[in-house]
């Protein structure tokens, strides 16, 4: 298997499991993961928050862990990179802000390069105008801004994941499984038992 290299885009408050499993996951099978924030630079840390379903109308929001960063924001550049991953969690409402973000998921997405987006990440596919006729899984609070967008939002249940061409999307962490496992299917990557 030829070893890729991904940039994953997090941001404070990005959500704890969504960040720490597949970064961890990715390189465990031999791949390089990159984390960038915009603003920060390798070394420095972002704070995580941890969602949990537990009953209410909605998940609830705890404390995670500091992630640190491993390479700078600056530079960034889509054609440096085989793939793209975007946690949930509260950073992608306040990433999606920013053009540079956008840009870079725009020109991943125009490469065709495999796309993995989570929960909220589904914010940044719908602010970079890639969603429109296409469809894509979220959590479901973010459906709205998926058919916004254009796309068609896929209400699948919450460990299970969707693909469509480049793009595999997935509800929650719940999904991480299916999620992973669809990504590295889209990667090239064989796990041998």
């Amino acid at each position: 298997m030829a070893a890729k290299t991904i940039l994953m885009l997090v941001g404070d408050y990005v959500e704890d499991y969504e960040t720490m499993v597949p970064f961890q996951a990715l390189g465990m099978v031999g791949h390089t993961v990159h984390a960038v924030c915009p603003d920060k630079r390798a070394g420095d840390t972002v704070r995580t928050a941890i969602h949990d379903f537990e009953g209410e109308q909605t998940y609830s929001e705890k404390p995670g862990h500091r992630f640190a960063l491993n390479h700078d924001f600056d530079g960034v550049r889509a054609e440096d990179y085989d793939a793209l991953v975007i946690p949930g969690g509260r950073a992608p409402e306040y990433l999606r802000l920013n053009e540079a973000v956008l840009a870079l998921v725009r020109d991943f997405d125009a490469a065709g390069k495999p796309i993995a987006a989570v929960c909220h990440g589904a914010q940044l596919l719908a602010a970079a105008g890639v969603l429109r006729g296409r469809a894509c899984s979220a959590y479901p609070a973010c459906a709205p801004e998926v058919r916004l967008a254009g796309g068609e939002y896929v209400d699948i249940p919450v460990d299970q994941a969707h693909v469509q061409g480049n793009l595999v999307s997935a509800p929650a962490w719940p999904a991480h499984p299916a999620w992973l496992a669809a990504f590295l299917r889209l990667l090239g990557t064989r796990i041998e038992p």
